[in-house]
């Protein structure tokens, strides 16, 4: 009797509260206006940069800190992605740094005291040759010496995990194996985003939204701050994490980036009963599927090939990508497609991120994570919190500086990040 009072009660607040606009809810953080100074300015509030801030006043004590954000917080590629995490990755340099990423995510609900909605459901790589087979189990056995947990699969374990795939003889891309993740999953994009910004907002962080950087101010060839369209904003320290368009503030800075834009696009079906429990992903057809806690089929697929800044979906991509989930899943023919969109993405030569200290004094940089940047959302932070605070590069961002595309030192992790999970 209690217990149904309570949930129709409940029920009514919430009702109460969409009819009156949410006037009587407290906002999760503070609509901040730009101070004149800060110690640490960050430019983009997405995931990276709402977690970078968080980490500058948790991590190290600084929270002078503002987070400016042309639009609104999380509304370019973090609310925009297909919320994969994962950590399996070829080279040791990549596996330390998104396996620190996913051990962040694992605490993390618990560590911002907000539901980020993680849910560890494994991710499964199917093989359809005997080429792919053994490149998995070179893949498989590198995460192994890397300390990341993965497990080969036999063409009857992945039926026996998979049944609605097509494991037929007859099939186009038939399944002969293929290798598991078992920590790998998805987390609530927004989520993420909204923990960051509550719980830096708390520490005493500025967000603040609507603000777009229209230059850089520089002071003797040292940055000192940006000017916006509410005025100058200086900074001891400002740090850019701004995706797919971190070229465009690089032109503003006065330096170029190795960096080309792209769309990255994917879809939703319609809600779904439970038939999918883990991620799955067909390198051969370019396509992988999840399902989503709403029952939705949470569908992407590899970029665009063309340079671009739109956030919209193609008929062509569609029809490419729909065609490889339905050689694998023949069953999802009839599911009517809701929404298509496309995120941009900041794509570099050898498909690994750049994290540091940038030709500009006191500018510094968190790009270059391509189709991988949801997943790196808390070593982002992590690690570019630590740059800022300290003008020292943490461990973990050493390979990944801008110089090594001059000195020639690549981390060519195409393989693991060509597809956008």
């Amino acid at each position: 009797m209690g217990l149904a009072v309570i949930k129709r009660y409940s029920g009514w607040s919430l009702l109460r509260g969409a009819l009156s606009k949410h006037t009587g809810w407290s906002p999760a953080w503070r609509e901040a206006s730009p101070k004149p100074r800060y110690d640490v300015l960050v430019v983009g509030g997405g995931g990276h940069g709402l977690a970078t801030a968080y980490y500058l006043a948790k991590n190290h004590g600084i929270a002078n800190v503002a987070v400016v954000e042309r639009g609104w917080i999380g509304g370019g590629n973090t609310g925009r992605n297909t919320t994969v995490v994962r950590s399996n990755y070829l080279y040791p340099e990549s596996a330390r740094l998104y396996d620190f990423s996913l051990k962040l995510y694992e605490k993390l609900s618990q560590t911002l005291n907000f539901n980020i909605m993680l849910s560890q459901r494994g991710m499964i790589t199917v093989a359809h040759s005997r080429h792919d087979l053994e490149s998995m189990a070179r893949w498989a056995n590198a995460m192994r010496m890397n300390g990341v947990d993965a497990e080969l699969l036999s063409r009857e374990q992945v039926r026996a995990r998979v049944p609605a795939l097509n494991v037929s003889k007859g099939a186009r891309f038939p399944v002969i194996g293929g290798f598991e993740q078992a920590r790998a999953g998805t987390a609530r994009h927004d989520a993420v985003a909204w923990g960051y910004a509550r719980a830096a907002s708390a520490l005493g962080v500025d967000i603040i939204q609507n603000c777009e950087v229209q230059s850089f101010l520089c002071d003797h060839g040292k940055t000192v701050g940006v000017q916006t369209n509410q005025g100058p904003i200086r900074a001891d320290r400002v740090g850019i994490a701004a995706a797919g368009h971190s070229s465009v503030l690089a032109k503003l800075a006065g330096f170029r980036l190795p960096v080309t834009s792209y769309g990255l696009q994917a879809m939703v079906s319609e809600p779904v009963k439970p038939l999918l429990d883990t991620v799955v992903l067909s390198p051969a057809t370019g396509a992988y599927v999840s399902q989503s806690d709403k029952g939705e089929l949470v569908i992407g697929a590899g970029l665009d090939l063309f340079p671009s800044y739109a956030q919209r979906g193609s008929f062509s991509v569609m029809q490419h990508t729909t065609a490889g989930i339905l050689e694998m899943f023949p069953s999802f023919s009839r599911l009517p497609l809701l929404r298509q969109w496309a995120g941009i993405v900041d794509v570099v030569q050898d498909s690994s991120p750049i994290i540091g200290p940038t030709p500009i004094d006191r500018l510094y940089i968190n790009c270059g994570w391509g189709t991988g940047g949801f997943k790196a959302i808390p070593v982002g932070g992590w690690i570019f919190a630590h740059v800022l605070a300290t003008g020292k590069n943490h461990e973990l961002a050493e390979p990944f500086q801008l110089d090594r595309f001059i000195t020639g030192r690549l981390i060519d992790e195409a393989a693991a990040s060509g597809i956008s999970h």
